[in-house]
């Protein structure tokens, strides 16, 4: 039977790789994994201080082994040229460090106690991919991914690929190829069964074949009353593989989603319909742990996108991710772009092959993924190599005619050789170019951009970004520009047919190398600070939600009198997506105002601007007087549906305390992300409160990062990690302006 079991506790790690570690056990510092192999601040650090080999050491002995079952460990991510030893025999080497690999470990396994080592080498090292050039992100070194004890039949499933057909018609099919690990001519013979069922359980349909080579591919057709995966109803069907035959009995469950995902000359189609993409790229790094987190993390980072920000698609920049994360975009509905690691610079020979191995690996690990609707074949923001990226679109379209593939650019007029034309168009932060007045341009046509003289199929995957960087913690007006940028934006690719789509540089902050950023190791691009907290431009994405679903109303103001340059805080943006504002200020100063369709004809929800107009000459004169408290009222269908409020004098008044979740899992690493507030005497946060905060923890729980921090723009943020000790995990939070608070977890 098979088997795969968490292989995560009881490991060694040693900062220094000594060559007796291959053989000798050894100490070493106790880890769980995922583990990040170098401590890392929050900024100001040397990126170069992980660039050197590290070992991890594991002992363990197999009870009840058995001679009829084969033994494997898989690798789910390790940062990176890794080489992975047994008893002090070599197995094998893995240079990418965002894939996964499989070592089979039958022949050096002794029925004892057995050695495992793993070395790997935290250096840029040229030969590989991403690097050979500067990288605007941080590879961080360690066995950062989860790692797998597989046990299976000595004749065994190694691969399923499930390919949905005729999806929009009423009678779908389904054609499934296996490959079979093993020997296949045996006697009895082997069946091969499949059987499809709806995540209720019942069953939808079954076929069943003879094995007599090592690859099979069978096809079920006349499927009835199914549903199709959308974004809106990202539903799941369970594809279970049986192999069997006298000795063997083995089992695959896959789940599949039915859906059909088109990019054309006219925009991007799921299952038949208009979608206008909006989206944003993330980077899997965190603070403190670069990559290093575990299952929850990943799958938060989903949510959040999905449900906090309203994206539909998240591009994986610039690398696969982690399969929670992309387990996770096909459970709630995420659409992703995926693409292969890389950064503007192409090596040679030998990097090249790897590159192409890379292609290979991305999609045959995430093929049945349905939330996967394209293939990124071209390292982000190269120049063109007509023989190369001939040679991975036609890989891609080998390994999955279903998807398209696409191959993110900076340049203009570069050669078209993916299905989608997918392009980086930071044109926004040009504020000089000639015969434009000095005005901004949101976006190019897509025939500016692509030199051709006919439509394609054209998605933007990256603007703003590095063109205006914007701090949470930044003064009031370079918000409101940050803010008006993202708005200009969205609204020039929601009335262009030919734009299928804008995906937002990016996501959140993220640590990067010297050469770019703001010169702290961090670039501060994001619309949520590295720790996920929003800044105004965030709401520029949520706005657009519905707003029977989930209301939004963010003025994009500290409420401060002196703030801004000029004083006073009009014109005011408010990123709502209600039908109108009334504004209230004081007692006796009221104003109304509707969405700036005038501005944002496009946008599905505009914002809301107040501003001299919006009040008369005597109403103006109450500005001038003390500064006072605004309350804002957002109506639909003439009902108040949402109430924001800020005072004129605030306070530091009290501190408050939320995790994403109270519990906590002992058996693996789970993590907990905790955001504490500094609020004013009616619960909004203080922007520019930055006392220090000191975190203690009870021992089934290990703080990620410092125990001393600092309020950053009213919010402090940490993570908090289980122990395999179990029970009530206290937090203990001291500042000193506010009573000492208690915070319990549990460790389950």
């Amino acid at each position: 039977m098979r088997e795969i079991l968490p292989f995560n506790d009881d490991w060694r790690f040693f900062a220094k790789f000594t060559p007796d570690l291959i053989h000798k056990k050894q100490p070493g510092q106790p880890v769980r994994l995922p583990h990040n192999a170098a401590d890392l601040p929050y900024n100001y650090f040397d990126e170069n201080s992980w660039h050197q080999k590290y070992c991890y050491q594991k002992s363990f002995s197999l009870e009840n082994k058995d001679n009829n079952q084969v033994y494997s460990l898989i690798f789910d991510g390790a940062m990176a040229n890794n080489k992975v030893y047994l008893n002090g025999t070599h197995l094998t080497s893995h240079t990418n460090g965002y894939t996964p690999f499989e070592v089979s470990i039958g022949e050096p396994l002794s029925d004892g106690e057995n050695l495992l080592t793993v070395v790997l080498d935290g250096s840029e090292n040229p030969e590989i991919p991403p690097f050979g050039g500067l990288i605007d992100y941080l590879t961080y070194a360690g066995i950062y991914r989860d790692v797998w004890l597989k046990s299976v039949p000595k004749t065994s499933i190694a691969e399923i690929k499930a390919e949905t057909l005729n999806v929009l018609e009423r009678q779908k099919s389904l054609i499934i190829w296996s490959k079979i690990h093993g020997d296949v001519k045996i006697d009895p013979p082997m069946t091969v069964t499949h059987t499809l069922r709806h995540p209720e359980g019942n069953l939808i349909a079954e076929t069943s074949s003879v094995i007599t080579e090592q690859e099979i591919t069978l096809h079920i057709d006349g499927l009835v009353d199914i549903e199709l995966w959308d974004i809106d109803n990202p539903i799941l069907y369970n594809l279970t593989t049986h192999l069997t035959s006298k000795d063997i009995d083995d089992l695959i469950t896959t789940t599949i989603g039915f859906r059909t995902a088109e990019f054309t000359p006219k925009g991007f189609f799921l299952n038949g319909k208009s979608l206008q993409i909006l989206g944003l790229n993330r980077h899997q790094s965190y603070p403190y742990e670069g990559y290093a987190m575990g299952r929850r993390a990943q799958e938060k980072d989903a949510e959040i996108l999905k449900y906090d920000l309203g994206c539909n698609l998240v591009r994986t920049s610039h690398y696969p991710q982690s399969p929670w994360f992309l387990d996770h975009c096909d459970r709630i509905g995420l659409l992703v772009f995926e693409e292969i690691p890389g950064w503007q610079h192409i090596g040679e020979g030998a990097w090249k092959e790897r590159t192409l191995d890379n292609v290979e690996r991305m999609i045959r690990r995430d093929w049945n993924h349905p939330s996967i609707i394209l293939w990124g074949v071209r390292i982000n923001e190269s120049h063109d190599d007509h023989d190369f990226y001939a040679e991975t679109n036609a890989l891609s379209r080998k390994l999955d005619p279903t998807r398209q593939t696409g191959g993110v650019r900076y340049i203009t007029d570069s050669e078209f050789l993916e299905d989608v034309y997918t392009m980086n168009d930071f044109i926004q932060g040009n504020e000089e170019l000639p015969g434009v007045n000095h005005q901004r341009i949101p976006l190019r046509k897509q025939r500016e951009v692509t030199g051709l003289n006919k439509s394609v199929p054209y998605l933007v995957t990256e603007f703003n970004g590095h063109t205006f960087p914007t701090k949470r913690t930044d003064h009031e007006q370079r918000q409101v520009e940050h803010v008006e940028r993202y708005l200009s934006i969205l609204d020039k690719a929601f009335g262009d047919d030919e734009i299928s789509g804008c995906i937002g540089w990016c996501f959140a902050d993220y640590n990067t190398h010297k050469d770019f950023g703001a010169g702290d190791r961090i670039c501060h691009h994001g619309v949520m600070d590295m720790f996920r907290n929003p800044k105004f431009a965030s709401y520029v994405y949520s706005s657009q939600k519905n707003p029977y679903e989930h209301p939004i109303l963010k003025p994009v103001t500290y409420w401060a009198r002196g703030e801004r340059n000029i004083g006073g805080v009009l014109p005011l943006i408010i990123l709502t997506n209600c039908d109108y504002i009334e504004l209230q200020y004081g007692s006796d100063l009221a104003a109304t105002e509707y969405p700036r369709r005038d501005i944002y004809p496009n946008l599905p929800h505009a914002p809301v601007i107040f501003d001299h107009n919006s009040f008369g000459e005597e109403e103006m004169g109450h500005w001038k007087k003390n500064w006072e408290n605004v309350t804002f009222n957002g109506f639909v269908d003439d009902e108040v549906i949402i109430c924001f409020s800020m005072v004129g004098n605030p306070v530091a008044s009290r501190m408050e305390v939320n995790a994403d979740w109270r519990w906590l899992k002992s058996d693996e690493n789970d993590e907990t992300r905790l955001v504490v507030k500094a609020l004013d005497q009616i619960g909004n946060v203080l922007p520019y409160f930055d006392d220090p905060l000191t975190i203690s923890i009870t021992e089934n729980g290990r703080l990620i990062g410092p125990d001393l921090i600092n309020f950053r723009g009213g919010i402090a943020t940490f993570w908090v990690r289980s122990t395999p000790l179990r029970g009530p995990m206290d937090i203990t939070i001291l500042s000193p302006r506010f009573p000492t608070m208690s915070y319990r977890l549990y460790v389950i």
